[in-house]
């Protein structure tokens, strides 16, 4: 038989916070601090904006079966070569900067807000769903899950989504138990025809910035999510099933903290292969903090990228390039329309992650 069950308004009645839940908090919350640290020591977050934010996209992507290579992805990103994988990937790492740019410019993330996150991932404006026959089937295409098919419920159950979101005198629990909250509402709702689960991850990352957890969407629950697939799934339905949230809250807190201390490890090597580049560079007429810059910030770059960032002329762009080809600092790929530049030791640090 079908199961019958269906979202109820936030905040749960059930005691989220367990003993188990609250002897797990600590070490996820500390690790995302950390985390919030080391990020800060990047000397321009554009840096960790324009790159990290491409692994999520890429690791939340595939979650939905959509594969992309490191090398497709920052082909796209130079514009020489673009796949399907890849523009679907470039979308989320736009949505994703569009969600935190509603954060920072606003304060907090409306139903309105989460409509255009959607829309960007998507490329269409369909909006929540109006009609019925969506259904969440398994790997066998057995229906597990009926989510809420009239818009009028969608609506109710979003706008106290939005407050439950937002208004934190509704729920004092931790910020990290409502994230993991608000993403089961938010996949329960399925609020949309298409891209609620890349919705749902760009919705977690966004909630850690709206609460100061964060001040980048620099931690990769994706990659967790895929190592951890069948789980994901069986302990958002037995919540469905059960009542009971214990296990997935667990689940998801483990995910923060082992993502967060994975991304500890990323930034703390890019920022030493930032130093030991500098060093490199340094022995240059023509060296900059930009220049650096443009060099982290795009692991492909091209010479109108430098041109840009540099406000320099394009042979004069061309000529730096050129020689950091000629000396090995950097790699460059010849085209017959366009070069482009390969920070190579940054491609494999980005590279080793998947």
């Amino acid at each position: 038989m079908q199961p019958t069950w269906q979202p109820d308004l936030l905040p749960p009645a059930a005691d989220l916070e367990t003993r188990a839940v609250l002897k797990k908090l600590p070490a996820a919350r500390a690790a995302l601090a950390e985390l919030k640290g080391i990020a800060a020591t990047i000397p321009n977050e554009s840096i960790l904006l324009d790159t990290l934010p491409l692994q999520e996209a890429k690791d939340s992507s595939a979650v939905e079966n959509i594969i992309t290579t490191h090398d497709e992805l920052f082909q796209a990103e130079v514009q020489v070569a673009e796949s399907h994988s890849s523009k679907e990937v470039q979308r989320y790492a736009a949505a994703l900067r569009l969600g935190v740019g509603l954060v920072r410019q606003y304060g907090f993330l409306s139903v309105n807000h989460l409509a255009q996150i959607q829309q960007q991932l998507e490329q269409n404006n369909a909006g929540y769903r109006r009609q019925p026959g969506t259904t969440l089937k398994n790997q066998r295409g057995e229906i597990v899950y009926t989510p809420p098919q009239d818009n009028d419920t969608i609506m109710r159950l979003m706008g106290n989504l939005e407050q439950y979101l937002n208004d934190d005198t509704l729920s004092d629990a931790d910020p990290l138990v409502k994230m993991a909250v608000l993403h089961f509402q938010f996949e329960s709702i399925h609020p949309f025809y298409d891209g609620n689960g890349r919705t749902g991850r760009i919705l977690n990352i966004l909630y850690l910035v709206l609460k100061g957890l964060l001040d980048i969407p620099v931690l990769y629950l994706s990659r967790f999510i895929i190592r951890n697939k069948a789980d994901y799934y069986q302990h958002l339905q037995a919540v469905r099933d059960t009542g009971e949230w214990e296990p997935w809250l667990l689940y998801l807190l483990t995910g923060v903290e082992q993502t967060a201390r994975e991304s500890i490890v990323l930034i703390g090597e890019m920022r030493q292969l930032m130093q030991h580049t500098k060093q490199q560079l340094r022995g240059y007429k023509f060296y900059s903090q930009d220049l650096l810059n443009n060099l982290f910030r795009h692991p492909y770059t091209r010479i109108e990228f430098l041109q840009a960032e540099l406000k320099v002329s394009r042979p004069t762009a061309s000529s730096y390039l050129n020689q950091l080809a000629a000396d090995g600092v950097l790699v460059k790929h010849r085209l017959v329309t366009a070069n482009y530049y390969v920070n190579q030791p940054l491609f494999e640090l980005l590279a080793r992650l998947g």
